[in-house]
């Protein structure tokens, strides 16, 4: 069931690349959409099969602290390709898009000579045609197949970036389950329900899908390329999933990320550096000898990859600024090593998101199951009332509580990290310029919830 190529990709024809003599490498980057880092077996997912992220290990570096910039489609994947937090490129709230003149990743790889090539969701919708890709595939499934086919039909003569985008485990989940839903273990902040279970087993049998077209590519650029490739593989944030997507805690903002180059990483090592999804922009053009340009937020973490240190950034910033009316929830926050302090912008407000809204079949349906179960356990009603109400300002203590469950924002104990962590988030916000706004009408926890209130 779990092979890591199959025959025909074993057999392909190859064309041949003058990158060598250029001595540039080749970059493969594969994107999944909505995975959490906790969610891939490397990462300790039990049950979960990711046999091909397995192989990536052993063949190059795992980071342990990779987070992304905010956690939403657009905002996430704009932060990828222009190295610049959302306030500074434009696209802060989902459906958004950098502002006209700002850099991207594409173009400043086209004038070192590369050709770029784009399959799947890579950016967000319009932006994947104004990125200008030397070539775009739409397609969302039989990504491996669409690959092959252009390689095979096209001579080349430049070094390539070829950018992957599986669409999964993204909503609608696959009905297709690969895993007893009994077996599986469930977050600690969910409602344990049937319904639950049913979907977290589509949603693990989705990502098992995308490792397997994973596979497919990574062994076509394994023929293609030699070892003259860097292969990238990493998520634009966690899953859609209560206190995931669209949350910062670390269900939402921290994502698997491997890298591997045969002859330059080291195989199977692991890095504790805190590294973000706008670091690889400036990364990738440092790797490859590219022009930098300046100004930007992110910079190049090439010497964690050269084995060289193991430390990196000292704080992860990130934001998120809502979607559409399903989100409307502005929030911020600063995270070291161990400690994380969130800002919620608007607590008066409640937090919601496509889910809880919608409840569509292989994506929400189960938030019926979670209000039914809150009538009569008080575990499952307090779940929700922390899903939906959140304070001004949050603290965790992140060695002692990963999954962020006590809330330590009144703590004598903390409150000179507190103060501190609060004074350097506002700084960095003030150099942002960030306007800290919601960009719909909130949903006043006074009233009625945006699903009570049938919002679509």
């Amino acid at each position: 069931m779990y092979k890591l190529v199959t025959a025909s990709l074993v057999t392909i024809s190859l064309f041949k690349l003058d990158a060598y003599a250029k001595n540039r490498p080749n970059i493969v980057i594969y994107l999944t959409d909505d995975q959490s880092q906790l969610d891939a077996s490397i990462y300790g997912a039990e049950v979960l099969n990711t046999p091909n992220l397995d192989r990536l290990a052993e063949n190059g570096i795992v980071f342990d602290n990779a987070f992304i910039a905010s956690p939403a489609c657009a905002p996430s994947r704009a932060a990828l390709l222009t190295g610049l937090m959302p306030s500074r490129n434009g696209a802060e709230a989902n459906h958004s898009y950098p502002k006209p003149g700002i850099p991207v990743l594409t173009q400043q790889l086209q004038e070192e000579g590369y050709k770029v090539l784009a399959f799947g969701k890579v950016a967000h919708m319009k932006m994947n045609w104004e990125c200008g890709f030397d070539f775009y595939h739409s397609g969302m499934t039989g990504l491996a197949n669409h690959v092959t086919n252009y390689v095979d039909s096209v001579k080349m003569d430049e070094p390539v970036c070829l950018m992957v985008g599986d669409r999964r485990p993204h909503v609608p989940w696959t009905s297709k389950t690969l895993y007893e839903p009994d077996e599986l273990k469930l977050p600690p902040y969910f409602i344990d329900t049937p319904e639950t279970r049913n979907l977290w087993a589509r949603y693990y049998s989705d990502i098992t899908g995308a490792d397997q077209e994973m596979g497919k590519i990574y062994e076509l650029a394994r023929h293609q390329f030699g070892d003259n490739f860097i292969f990238i593989y990493t998520a634009d944030h966690g899953g859609q999933w209560p206190f995931g997507k669209w949350n910062l805690y670390d269900a939402g903002i921290k994502v698997p990320l491997i890298v591997v180059w045969p002859g330059h990483i080291k195989p199977d090592t692991r890095t504790d550096a805190m590294v973000s999804w706008i670091d690889l922009f400036p990364t990738l053009l440092d790797l490859t000898g590219s022009k930098m340009p300046v100004g930007l937020d992110g910079k190049s973490f090439k010497k964690v990859l050269e084995g060289k240190t193991d430390h990196f950034r000292e704080y992860i910033f990130t934001t998120h600024s809502g979607d559409g009316k399903m989100n409307v929830y502005p929030i911020r926050s600063i995270r070291d090593h161990r400690f994380k302090y969130i800002l919620n912008l608007y607590p008066e407000n409640y937090h919601s998101n496509h889910s809880d809204i919608l409840r569509k079949p292989n994506a929400g349906a189960y938030w019926d199951s979670w209000d039914e179960a809150a009538k009569y356990d008080d575990r499952a009603a307090a779940i929700i009332h922390k899903y939906y109400v959140r304070p001004a300002e949050e603290f965790y203590d992140l060695e002692v509580d990963p999954m962020e469950q006590q809330n330590l924002i009144d703590s004598d104990e903390h409150q000179d990290q507190i103060n501190k962590m609060r004074q350097i988030l506002e700084e960095w916000m003030d150099q942002q310029g960030d306007s800290r706004k919601a960009f719909q009408t909130p949903y006043p926890i006074s009233g009625p919830t945006p699903h009570e209130l049938g919002i679509h």
